[in-house]
């Protein structure tokens, strides 16, 4: 291995291989670029995945509620409570709590009608309410705000919905 080191002229021996500092901050500099350009996106996927992460953990709770109402043979509660750290969805029957469920801090779910605070499953598999029921969830944790649906009807079918933006 030294042999081949005597054949080369005495300006190559001395010539060492690594990397200039203009090579090392041009590099810098293209990875900058590339992290500005993709960040944008990734905050987006992060929001659709909590709104897609809620949405899935808000129709498991009510399916469980349907499920533990006919399994029960008594009325099973669906109560979303966002004044807790963290928010909750709560399952009770007789006001004992089978079960709950925690939210992302910045998911953010609205009920329509309004005045329908709590779905209540009955054990004849319908809803104690006369209307459908509709859960907004919104997720503030981008510029690009996602919004996903999840409507209960009266005979509490339970059906998910993307809707696109808040």
């Amino acid at each position: 291995m030294n042999a081949s080191l005597n054949i080369l002229p005495p300006k190559l021996k001395n010539v060492s291989s690594g990397f200039t500092l203009i090579e090392l901050m041009v590099t810098i500099a293209v990875l900058a670029i590339i992290v500005g350009i993709a960040a944008p996106s990734i905050s987006t996927q992060l929001a659709n995945q909590r709104v897609k992460s809620t949405t899935a953990t808000l129709v498991n709770a009510l399916k469980e509620a349907k499920a533990e109402s006919i399994i029960r043979r008594q009325n099973v509660s669906v109560i979303y409570d966002a004044s807790t750290t963290p928010k909750k969805i709560t399952l009770q029957a007789n006001s004992i709590s089978i079960s709950s469920y925690n939210i992302s801090e910045q998911s953010t779910i609205s009920i329509t009608p309004t005045t329908e605070t709590t779905i209540v499953f009955q054990p004849n598999k319908l809803i104690a309410s006369d209307n459908e029921i509709s859960y907004l969830i919104c997720d503030s944790g981008s510029s690009n705000e996602t919004l996903g649906q999840v409507r209960v009807n009266k005979i509490a079918n339970i059906n998910t919905i993307n809707v696109g933006s808040c």
